[in-house]
C-alpha cells in the first residue's frame, strides 16, 4: 500500500494520463500521432529530478512536465514534447492520476476485506456452538455462542465490503475538462477516449475539480471498516480481562507483557487496533470540510489529501492485517466460558422462567414479582437460584419438574442457532458435537 502512495508511483500515474491524453487526441487528429508515440516511447521522469526542479518554480505539475521534457530531449525527441500536456491543466491530469491510485489502493483494501471475512467465517463455524453468557451492559443476560459473535462481525464486514466496493467504483473516474469544467480546449469526445485508455468513467460534470463528495464518501466507509475492527478488538479486550478470561489475543514465545510485572498478557494488538481506528474516522472531518471550495476551484483540499488519503487507506490496510492476525490466532477457552455461565447458578434463565410461568396461567405482574425476588436473593446472598425457584411452592404449583428442567435448557435458549447461520451464511449447516 505504502507503494501505492509513493512519488515515484504518483508521477508514473500522472505520466500515464499524459500520454493517454496524447494518444487518444492524436487519434482525433489534435496531437501528430507520430509524437504522440515518441511520447510513448521516450517519456520519463526521475522523481528526484522533479523535486529538484520544484524548488524552483514552486509548482509540482510544472516541474513534473519540465522533467518529461528534459528526458524527451535527453532522447533525441524535443520536438515531440510540445504535445505533451497539450489542452490540459494540472488538475486534469493530478485527479484523474489520483483516480487511478484510489483504484490501486482500493483493490489491496479489498483484498485484505475478503481475507478478514474468510477467517471470521471460519472460527464462526468452530465455535458455532461454543456457549457462552451473553452480556448487556456488561452484565449476564441470556446464553449465546461464541460463533454468533463472530457470525455477527462476518455480517457486519459483508456489508463494509458492499459499501466499500461501491464508493471505490465511485471514484473509478476521471476529469479531462480543463480549467473551469467546460471543455474550452479539449472536448467531451476527447476526455471519453482518455479515460477510456486509463479504465476510468469520466465524470458527467467536473469544475476543475471532480466533486470532493465521492472522496468523503469513500473515507466514511473507510471509517466504517475501521470501526468494525475496533468493534472486535474491543470485544477481545473485555473477555481477555482476568475476572473473565474467555478469549485472549495471541501471546507468542519470549513476549513480554509488561516491564515491571512479569505475569502480564495484555491485549496490546486489540488497543492498538482500537487506537488507530479513531485516526482513520477523524480524517472524514477534513474530507467532509474538501466539498466546499472556492467557486470553480482552490487548493485548500489538495494539502489534506496528500495527507488523509494515504494515511487512511494505510491505516486501514494495516488494521485489517492486523484485526485478520487478532481473529485467527485469538486463544478461546470454551471451559471459561461455561464456568462464567454458571457463576450466576442459573440467574440467566429467569427470563424464559417468567415467560413458563405466564404461559402456565400465572398473571405475568406476579410471576415478575416472585422471579425477581428470587433473582434478588441469588444476586446479593451469591446462593443457588434455581434451587429456589424448585423449592418454591408457587412456582411448583403451576410448572412440574420436567417443565422447569426446560425451563432451565441451554439447548432450548439455543435452538435457533443454526437458523440464524443459515441466515448469515446462505447455506443449510449440520450440528457440530
Amino acid at each position: 500500500m505504502g507503494h501505492v502512495w509513493s512519488d515515484e508511483n504518483k508521477y508514473r500515474q500522472w505520466l500515464e494520463v499524459e500520454l493517454a491524453s496524447s494518444e487518444a487526441l492524436g487519434e482525433l487528429g489534435e496531437v501528430p500521432t507520430q509524437a504522440a508515440a515518441l511520447l510513448r516511447q521516450h517519456a520519463s521522469c526521475r522523481p528526484e529530478r522533479i523535486l529538484e526542479i520544484e524548488r524552483e518554480v514552486k509548482h509540482d505539475v510544472i516541474a513534473f512536465t519540465t522533467a518529461v521534457a528534459e528526458s524527451m530531449a535527453n532522447a533525441g525527441h524535443a520536438e515531440a514534447s510540445r504535445w505533451l500536456h497539450y489542452g490540459l491543466t494540472s488538475n486534469d491530469v493530478v485527479d484523474t492520476a489520483q483516480a487511478l491510485q484510489l483504484q490501486q489502493a482500493s483493490a489491496i483494501l479489498l483484498r485484505g476485506i475478503d481475507e478478514l471475512m474468510e477467517v471470521l467465517r471460519e472460527r464462526a463455524f468452530e465455535f458455532r456452538n461454543t456457549v457462552q453468557i451473553g452480556r448487556t451492559h456488561g452484565v449476564h443476560a441470556e446464553p449465546v455462542t461464541f460463533g454468533l459473535k463472530l457470525a455477527l462481525w462476518y455480517d457486519e464486514m459483508r456489508r463494509n465490503r458492499s459499501r466499500f466496493a461501491g464508493a471505490a467504483e465511485d471514484l473509478r473516474a476521471g476529469k479531462i475538462s480543463g480549467a473551469v469544467g467546460t471543455f474550452a480546449h479539449i472536448g467531451p469526445e476527447a476526455e471519453e477516449r482518455i479515460c477510456r485508455r486509463l479504465g476510468l468513467e469520466p465524470a458527467p460534470i467536473a469544475s476543475q475539480v471532480i466533486s470532493r463528495d465521492r472522496h468523503a464518501h469513500f473515507l466514511s466507509v473507510l471509517a466504517l471498516i475501521a470501526a468494525a475492527m475496533e468493534k472486535i478488538a474491543l470485544e477481545v479486550r473485555h473477555l481477555q480481562r482476568t475476572e473473565v478470561r474467555e478469549v485472549e489475543e495471541p501471546f507468542s514465545s519470549g513476549q513480554k507483557g509488561s516491564s515491571a510485572m512479569p505475569h502480564k498478557r495484555n491485549p496490546v494488538t486489540c488497543e492498538q487496533i482500537c487506537g488507530l481506528a479513531r485516526v482513520v474516522r477523524a480524517n472524514v472531518q477534513a474530507a467532509f470540510e474538501n466539498i466546499a471550495l472556492w467557486h470553480e476551484r482552490d487548493i485548500s483540499h489538495s494539502s489534506v489529501e496528500r495527507v488523509i488519503l494515504p494515511d487512511s487507506t494505510i491505516l486501514t490496510d494495516y488494521l485489517l492485517a492486523k484485526t485478520t492476525w487478532l481473529v485467527r490466532g485469538m486463544r478461546v477457552y470454551p471451559e471459561r466460558m461455561k464456568r462464567n455461565l454458571e457463576a450466576s447458578r442459573g440467574l440467566v434463565f429467569s427470563g424464559q422462567l417468567l415467560l413458563d410461568l405466564a404461559a402456565a396461567g400465572m398473571l405475568r405482574e406476579q410471576a415478575y414479582r416472585i422471579v425477581q425476588t428470587h433473582a434478588m436473593q441469588s444476586w446479593e446472598q451469591e446462593s443457588d437460584f434455581r434451587a429456589a425457584i424448585e423449592a418454591d411452592p408457587a412456582i411448583r404449583n403451576v410448572l412440574s419438574s420436567e417443565q422447569l428442567e426446560q425451563t432451565f435448557s441451554l439447548d432450548r435458549q439455543l435452538r435457533n442457532v443454526e437458523k440464524i447461520y443459515e441466515r448469515v451464511f446462505s447455506i443449510t449447516t449440520t450440528s457440530v458435537e
